[in-house]
């Protein structure tokens, strides 16, 4: 059986991504007459197919593609199935933009200008996604953050016309170890990436590559697995599962025990038993 989407549309707005608009939606009827963005417009196709005009050509995108759209160009957008599309869309400013391939190069750079036409990259598509829902779902910030800074790096690096590279990450252990403190001071609060990073002097791109590179994952992994051992101590002293979920700062008792549950191989109300 063959899903027919319907004409749904979200635009909402995150902290993490300042100026900037992001839509979840699906298509059908929809049909958009020609227009441009003063940002980009970097949509993800999550199911069916989207048809466009774009620089004179006829574009179509297709589940597991980005149709990215350069500032101030002209396109049109409509279903090229007969059952419509879905997509994530981002639209970040010049501005963020120019900043992220400034702080991958470590050094001033130009805006980071798009290719023409449908980007085939299931990588960075599915990246970009994951992002995309981590910053909807408000659950993380330091994970969100770090999801954006990542796919948005990947596509640049792969992507934009004047090819930037990434600059070289040399071992600080000094500035890990300030990171690390930093990730452990309040469990219970919400930590941005970008905050992070302006504790040690870094830009938040230098500093997940500084911080996985040197500890083997990304902070809010290695911060997530400090509030699991945490929570085992607390569990031995008989604090309920309920009360540790909130303590340490997880969403909810589901959440916690999720989390637990992965990294044990047991559900923390029995490991406590």
């Amino acid at each position: 059986m063959t899903y027919t989407f319907r004409d749904n549309a979200r635009f909402w707005r995150s902290p993490l991504l300042p100026d900037t608009e992001l839509l979840t939606a699906e298509y059908f009827n929809q049909e958009f007459a020609p227009h441009w963005h003063e940002g980009f417009s970097i949509p993800v196709i999550q199911a069916g197919a989207q048809s466009y005009h774009y620089r004179g050509s006829r574009c179509v995108a297709g589940a597991g593609s980005i149709a990215a759209i350069n500032p101030g160009e002209i396109h049109t957008g409509e279903r090229a199935t007969d059952h419509g599309w879905a997509y994530r869309a981002f639209y970040p400013s010049l501005t963020w933009m120019q900043r992220l391939a400034s702080d991958i190069t470590g050094q001033q750079t130009a805006v980071p200008w798009l290719p023409d036409g449908v980007i085939e990259d299931l990588e960075v598509a599915t990246k970009l996604a994951i992002a995309h829902r981590l910053l909807e779902s408000e659950n993380n910030t330091l994970a969100a953050e770090t999801a954006l800074t990542d796919a948005f790096a990947l596509l640049i690096m792969r992507y934009a016309r004047n090819s930037p590279t990434a600059q070289p990450v040399h071992t600080d252990g000094l500035r890990v170890d300030r990171m690390k403190a930093k990730l452990t001071e309040n469990l219970s609060e919400a930590l941005t990436l970008s905050e992070l990073a302006l504790s040690v002097g870094l830009s938040p791109f230098y500093t997940a590559r500084l911080f996985s590179r040197m500890v083997g994952m990304p902070p809010h992994a290695w911060r997530n697995q400090m509030r699991l051992n945490r929570a085992q101590g607390l569990l031995r002293r008989g604090v309920s599962v309920t009360e540790v979920a909130v303590m340490l700062g997880f969403t909810d008792q589901s959440h916690f025990t999720y989390h637990f549950k992965r990294a044990y191989g047991v559900a923390p109300g029995r490991w406590r038993l």
